[in-house]
């Protein structure tokens, strides 16, 4: 059996949306013939897109070949052959969004952060509790095959005792001010009054990072900054940026494992890919990537002697090895995500990453803010 499934996908003429959620994961599940949850039962997408620009909408639908669009929200609400509402527009919008998803008892999956203010962000994850219907937030990171891969020698116990994580994420995002490099990212996500700013959108993911990882976060240090104060919105125009372009935290856990994440959308990088993170341990030590993972194991750490004076005589990077796939590919980790809530949703799949466990990665956000603001450490309590 065939069991379809209507899905508003709203907000997604975006970047994120339509090359993660719309081409890389709902399409993808449909060439694919679905999500076979057994040999009684398929799973099989029917997408709708909405949002507000008509001409962005129509042109969406024809360049992905999908069929339906609509800019009218509430009439797509009330139909009911849609059980699913997904929103990946501004997060200052996504709560109005949210609300009327959930007035209509549509399952409610969503980007993140779900909002800006943890109080807010509570009161959605209730909202949806109080109508009773199935809701998910987007925590993607946890399916990168590189993360896959260290998850499995965690578990096997290849690193002993975990005692340290240091993360690097970021890449030079051009500013648009020469008209050869334009802008890279929309402006929103520079002004703090639209909801922009990296510490907003990073420690969302390393809150989710850490607690499915290491152990759950329990103090924040943070400091942010606005490299650059100017620059250029999609029309062409100079802006004044008013949110955090980078920040650089450091994190405690419940299980004594330290962490350190530097967030950058102004850095060039000179590292294995565009986030690294290395991980050390009592018996072993990893670097890990999006996609590939090294391991460098206690007995076969080199013991180098300290002489400025002399060329160092070991090449540290050959020590390590490349942890192999264990899958002849690795699926896209929003599509596989998407996967576990459509079974959520259809069979009642269990599914742990809802809208209150969104609200934890707000709640550090907001955290990282504030320790930047006063100039010191802010700890986390149990949401």
């Amino acid at each position: 059996m065939t069991q379809t499934i209507g899905i508003i996908l709203n907000g997604v003429t975006g970047r994120m949306g339509t090359n993660q959620h719309l081409i890389r994961s709902i399409l993808a599940i449909i060439e694919q013939g679905g999500v076979k949850v057994s040999n009684d039962l398929t799973i099989m997408p029917d997408p709708i897109l909405t949002g507000r620009n008509p001409e962005k909408l129509a042109a969406l639908a024809k360049r992905t070949g999908v069929s339906k669009w609509s800019t009218d929200l509430p009439a797509t609400l009330a139909d009911p052959q849609y059980s699913i509402f997904f929103d990946a527009s501004g997060t200052l919008q996504r709560a109005g969004f949210v609300e009327q998803a959930a007035a209509a008892g549509k399952a409610i999956y969503c980007e993140k952060p779900t909002a800006v203010e943890t109080a807010e962000a509570l009161r959605l994850a209730q909202v949806c509790e109080d109508a009773g219907v199935k809701n998910g937030v987007v925590q993607d990171k946890l399916w990168l095959p590189g993360i896959r891969k260290f998850r499995v020698l965690r578990d096997q116990g290849f690193f002993g005792k975990i005692l340290s994580v240091r993360g690097e994420f970021g890449y030079w995002v051009f500013s648009g001010e020469h008209e050869d490099q334009p802008a890279q990212r929309p402006s929103w996500n520079y002004r703090t009054e639209d909801g922009g700013g990296i510490i907003i959108d990073m420690l969302c993911h390393w809150r989710y990072v850490i607690d499915n990882l290491f152990g759950n976060v329990t103090a924040v240090s943070c400091l942010g900054a606005t490299h650059i104060p100017q620059r250029r919105d999609e029309s062409g125009e100079t802006y004044p940026a008013t949110s955090d372009d980078a920040c650089y935290a450091t994190f405690e856990t419940d299980t004594g494992v330290i962490c350190q994440f530097n967030s950058s959308w102004t850095t060039r990088v000179r590292r294995d890919d565009l986030f690294t993170m290395h991980v050390d341990g009592t018996h072993g030590s990893a670097v890990v990537s999006l996609r590939k993972c090294w391991v460098q194991s206690l007995g076969s750490t080199p013991r180098p002697t300290w002489n400025p004076d002399i060329e160092q005589p070991i090449n540290f990077f050959t020590g390590w090895q490349e942890v192999p796939d264990a899958l002849p590919t690795y699926d896209n980790a929003f599509k596989i995500q998407w996967e576990m809530f459509l079974k959520h949703v259809a069979t009642d799949a269990p599914f742990p990453y809802t809208l209150r466990e969104g609200a934890k990665g707000v709640q550090l956000a907001e955290a990282g803010l504030q320790s930047w603001a006063d100039r010191k450490w802010v700890s986390i309590n149990p949401l």
